[in-house]
């Protein structure tokens, strides 16, 4: 293989390849990610959101020990759910879990919805939360994109994309294509952590990085 170069889709490929069998021996391991219940996904996505997952897990745990069904939380005092999140950081974050779970019953009869378009319809669900809620409850193969992912396929795939690159169409129709596969489920937590461990924003440890390894990556290269 020692001259081909890979175009865009085989590297999306190599790369799925790559770090899935480098996620099986580094898989971080967090409570949400041995349920299927998709409430409980919800409710961890949502405390995902721009905080980092060490500092979510013990108040993920509280929280669906207090709340374990949503009609539990909409029942809830909102100081006693604020209690419980307030460590997470943003003003007001407690009011998005109450918000959502009146939302969901009163739209969807207590029911987590199974598509994108109902999901987005729900108060502090965006394009990552329900992209994460459809591979990770429902199975189903949709695109998820954050800051971490973006930056993933901007390096590998050399788009050279600047600004706010995960809203960009390209990002968004090469981590459709990385999502179209059986069990994206795991593909899903196998990116999130390889951008954690490996390909970080600042310092990434290419050295060591299973698909530079192979030549594929032009950033690494560069």
């Amino acid at each position: 293989m020692e001259g081909y170069v890979f175009n865009i889709y085989e590297t999306i490929d190599m790369f799925k390849y790559l770090i899935y069998e480098w996620y099986q021996s580094n898989e971080r391991k967090f409570p949400w990610r041995k349920t299927n219940n998709p409430y409980f996904i919800l409710v961890s996505e949502m405390m995902l959101q721009r905080t980092k997952a060490e500092q979510v897990e013990d108040v993920y745990k509280r929280f669906i020990e207090v709340y374990p069904d949503i009609y539990s939380l909409v029942k809830s005092k909102p100081q006693q759910v604020d209690y419980i999140v307030k460590s997470l950081g943003l003003k007001d974050r407690y009011k998005v879990f109450i918000n959502a779970a009146s939302f969901i019953i009163y739209n969807y009869n207590g029911k987590i919805p199974d598509t994108r378009d109902d999901l987005l319809c729900i108060p502090g669900v965006g394009e990552y939360v329900s992209g994460m809620v459809m591979n990770c409850a429902f199975g189903k193969r949709e695109y998820v994109v954050d800051t971490n992912i973006a930056r993933i396929f901007n390096r590998i795939l050399d788009l050279n994309l600047k600004g706010e690159i995960r809203r960009k169409k390209e990002i968004i129709e090469y981590s459709s294509v990385y999502f179209d596969t059986e069990n994206s489920r795991q593909y899903a937590y196998a990116i999130l952590d390889f951008a954690a461990a490996i390909c970080k924003s600042i310092n990434p440890l290419c050295g060591i990085c299973p698909v530079n390894k192979y030549g594929i990556c032009r950033f690494a290269i560069s």
